[in-house]
């Protein structure tokens, strides 16, 4: 396929946790957050950049509309097709963080186009922002009732014109697919229904931190898989740079810190250049506001390298037979994980410049 031709689909994960719920409230205190998170961050380390702080949108709330369109014009601006929505269903008609996505479905505002990612995961206190590791709230899968109630919570939004679609069919993915008891059964029982209420079908997609396990969920029925090579360097780390990163974490209390130079060359494989599987744009990755010294740190990201990994994307995205390939930026709005594009005060719009100048 002539590059010139291509149209890359970039499509941008979408944190919701930006306005107050009871349940943060109840285990992290009223008015949690993930801003809270941001704000209490501190430097670590020389040359660590934290506190990061938002420029052009400020801390938001996504209660308010007018936030809520902001970013998609922005969005917009810099070539990002749409938001893709962390959705949180727990089983039993469970959900959290759901009212910006109710809200933007009810209003039709913004108009720019989205769709869903089910985050099919539990929440531990150690890894979304307080020091222990006890289950918060427990992912489950009660019944094939509770995948049919599911699928038609999300019927309204597989029907909005606003839906992202690939060949007519809805974009679902499923954050992991591994933790479904049976998946195979889980694919088709939602093909069916999507096929029984006047859709082509749905296109589902896997999200795995386990590239090796491509072809295993392909095999269950996924159309593609998603893969994130975020960790992949720690494959290629050299026992010298191992050690002193464990020296320095027990003896001064860094947190792991990894260059984002060397650990964005490994953000990119070969497998990701197959046509049924989608790579991921990485702006940047430090878990140090969630965890402190516990966290991983990808050190010294800037728009120069960041705009190296995507031209890294791009031939990828090139060298597949789609004219139209998906890819997925790891996130728009993570403030708390360091991976985020929405415009700071370090380097303001620099970011999604990059992202319209070489994939635009």
């Amino acid at each position: 396929m002539n590059p010139e031709k291509k149209k890359y689909r970039i499509l941008a994960l979408y944190l919701p946790q930006y306005h107050p719920i009871p349940e943060n409230d109840r285990w992290w205190g009223t008015g949690f957050t993930e801003w809270t998170n941001v704000g209490k961050a501190r430097r670590l380390f020389p040359g660590h950049y934290q506190p990061r702080v938002p420029a052009d949108l400020g801390y938001y709330d996504l209660r308010v509309p007018e936030t809520r369109k902001a970013q998609a014009d922005l969005a917009r601006q810099y070539g990002i097709e749409g938001f893709c929505y962390w959705h949180y269903w727990f089983g039993n008609g469970k959900e959290l963080l759901e009212r910006p996505f109710n809200e933007m479905l009810a209003s039709g505002e913004p108009d720019f186009p989205f769709c869903v990612a089910w985050a099919n995961e539990s929440w531990r206190g150690f890894y979304h922002g307080v020091g222990e590791r006890e289950v918060l709230i427990e992912q489950t899968y009660p019944s094939e009732e509770d995948h049919i109630r599911h699928f038609h919570r999300l019927l309204p939004a597989f029907k909005d014109r606003r839906y992202i679609k690939k060949d007519g069919k809805p974009v679902f993915m499923v954050y992991n697919p591994g933790g479904l008891p049976n998946a195979e059964s889980f694919i088709g029982l939602w093909r069916r229904l999507a096929a029984e209420n006047g859709l082509p079908g749905l296109f589902i997609i896997g999200h795995t931190y386990d590239p090796s396990k491509t072809d295993l969920f392909l095999s269950q029925g996924f159309d593609a898989v998603e893969t994130i090579n975020i960790f992949r360097y720690s494959d290629e780390v050299s026992f010298l740079d191992r050690t002193a990163t464990k020296l320095a974490h027990r003896l001064l209390g860094f947190p792991r810190i990894v260059s984002y130079k060397k650990a964005s060359r490994y953000f990119v494989s070969a497998q990701d250049c197959r046509d049924d599987v989608i790579p991921t744009i990485i702006p940047n990755w430090d878990h140090s506001p969630r965890t402190g010294k516990n966290g991983i740190v990808f050190h010294d990201s800037n728009p120069l390298l960041f705009s190296k990994h995507l031209l890294q994307v791009k031939d990828c995205l090139d060298r597949k037979s789609d004219p139209e390939p998906f890819v997925f930026i790891k996130s728009w709005n993570e403030w708390a994980e360091g991976n985020y594009l929405e415009p700071d005060l370090r380097f303001g719009r620099q970011y999604l410049e990059a992202v319209k100048r070489i994939l635009g």
